[in-house]
């Protein structure tokens, strides 16, 4: 980001809804980081935030080892919101008091406003909230007022109108809150005084102007797979710096049906980039044979990726910068907020990092990105729109869609199955309502009966989901005559399946993938 950029800071507790106060600030124009709550008070300064969001948490204020942030946070000079935790910090460390109460308060709640200015400009006299807590304020530190309360919180948000310290006990980050980014809006244009001028084209010119500064007069090499994030990286350094870069598409066995082809057509005739294709195919199933294990598929595929890329990129010559599609997320994910060892359910869905002997300077352009703005500038670089809004598909590709070893009969099976799941979703127009909708070839098999013969085929399941980031999803309520055609046409169009079946599970406790 550009240093005159307006930013909020958002310090992480341990919240689930984290990222969703991040999303609401940059849903109004205005750019957002979240950082860990323990983070130090220089780095914050060279941040120079224009206000500062404390996040909820799990913890208790009274608890030994309560995560506290430095309390020179309240002496610069820019306005503090505290969510729940945050509310409960912040009255613990003016010398409030916080206790834990008997009657808890989860779920809805009806909030009465008694303070109807700045925070609560605009609203009525009572609005719905969302709570989820067991401890409250019981008394005010001094210097701050009450400004809301609930039946069971009488103190659910507060002000020091002097220092512009606020703090609220709900939830207003999240969608059972109506009013919640009025709220959130209020405190960015009214408390913080900003004008929300954060938007794709802002972005696009600032990112193709560093790229320019950091690149100069350099070459810069990026691994293309055709996907969201690396098609829009590929347009803005392809923006910045034109022919000195360079793409490496590797075809891996493991892509979807004309996958190869449609990247070739769309950025080497339509987008006009330096484009090199890799049929590596032969190199993934031979690495693949007879391993059955998720995560040794991944980090096979993985291994067998750089060994790849790394040839590729040596024949360049000399290329010192690599260009990745990396996302927010998988920066917020890096870095462990919480101070304890968190269990890996599986290694991340891209194919990885490259290994640091390759001696690469990294760019990054969409690190300060969640995946519905990259969507947006993807947009806005004029990106066909069947790549822009393309469904997530793993790096692994087909091969966490196939239970069990993964072999070229297996991928070519599966590829056909997938096609037809992805026609019949685009023409009933539900694509683009769904989050992501595939099939997954299963390790067992099933007898039917076919032309009056017994037969003993392969089962597929399709899998079909909403979601608003991919944190959570819920099955599709596809409709039954949809599923009907689908299994219709699978069984009779794909010789060597015979049943097909719908996943109606939900995440958690699922996954979105099956590996």
């Amino acid at each position: 980001m550009q240093p005159e950029t307006e930013t909020i800071l958002v310090l992480d507790f341990g919240s689930q809804y984290t990222q969703l106060i991040a999303r609401r600030v940059r849903e109004q124009n205005v750019f957002s980081v979240i950082y860990p709550y323990n983070t130090p008070l220089e780095k914050i300064l060279r941040l120079n935030p224009s206000g500062i969001i404390l996040s909820g948490s799990p913890a208790n204020v009274y608890q030994k080892k309560a995560p506290f942030p430095r309390p020179d946070i309240f002496s610069l000079g820019v306005p503090v919101l505290g969510i729940c935790y945050g509310l409960q910090l912040t009255a613990h460390l003016f010398g409030g008091n916080v206790k834990r109460v008997k009657h808890r308060e989860y779920g809805h709640a009806r909030l009465f406003i008694d303070r109807r200015e700045d925070l609560f400009r605009n609203f009525p006299s009572r609005i719905d909230c969302w709570m989820s807590h067991g401890d409250q304020v019981r008394k005010l530190p001094k210097g701050f007022e009450r400004i809301a309360h609930t039946s069971s919180s009488p103190i659910a948000a507060f002000r020091n109108k002097k220092r512009r310290i606020y703090g609220v006990q709900f939830h207003p980050e999240v969608v059972h809150t109506p009013m919640g980014a009025k709220i959130i809006g209020n405190f960015l244009f009214r408390i913080c005084r900003l004008k929300g001028n954060w938007t794709a084209g802002s972005f696009i010119r600032d990112t193709i102007k560093a790229v320019r500064t950091q690149v100069n007069d350099e070459r810069v090499v990026l691994g293309l797979s055709g996907g969201v994030d690396s098609s829009v990286a590929a347009t803005l350094v392809h923006r910045a710096i034109g022919k000195r870069l360079n793409c490496i598409f590797v075809d891996t066995g493991l892509l979807r049906l004309n996958e190869r082809e449609q990247v070739r057509t769309i950025f080497k005739s339509h987008l006009h980039m330096n484009i090199k294709i890799v049929d590596a195919s032969r190199e993934f199933l031979r690495a693949l044979k007879r391993v059955e294990d998720p995560e040794k598929k991944r980090k096979m595929i993985g291994r067998v990726f750089i060994e790849v890329f790394q040839r590729e990129a040596k024949k360049l010559g000399h290329v010192p910068y690599l260009a990745q599609g990396t996302l927010y997320p998988d920066v917020i994910e890096s870095v462990s907020f919480h101070g304890g060892p968190s269990v890996t359910i599986k290694s991340h869905h891209n194919v990885g990092g490259l290994p640091s002997k390759m001696k690469f300077k990294l760019i990054e352009p969409l690190r300060e990105l969640f995946k519905d703005e990259v969507r947006k500038v993807g947009r806005s670089l004029g990106i066909p729109k069947e790549l822009v809004d393309r469904q997530p598909f793993p790096g692994p590709g087909l091969a966490v869609r196939i239970i069990g070893e993964v072999t070229k009969a297996r991928c070519d099976l599966l590829r056909e199955a997938d096609w037809i799941v992805m026609d019949e979703i685009k023409k009933a127009g539900l694509y683009s309502n769904l989050w992501q909708a595939f099939a997954v070839l299963l390790p067992i098999k099933s007898v039917g009966v076919m032309g009056d013969e017994r037969t003993y085929e392969n089962v597929i399941a399709v899998r079909a989901v909403t979601s608003q980031d991919g944190m959570t999803a819920d099955w599709a309520r596809i409709p039954p005559d949809v599923l009907a055609r689908i299994s219709n046409r699978i069984i009779n169009e794909v010789r060597g399946i015979n049943r097909v079946c719908y996943d109606i599970s939900s995440k958690p406790p699922a996954t979105i993938e099956w590996e």
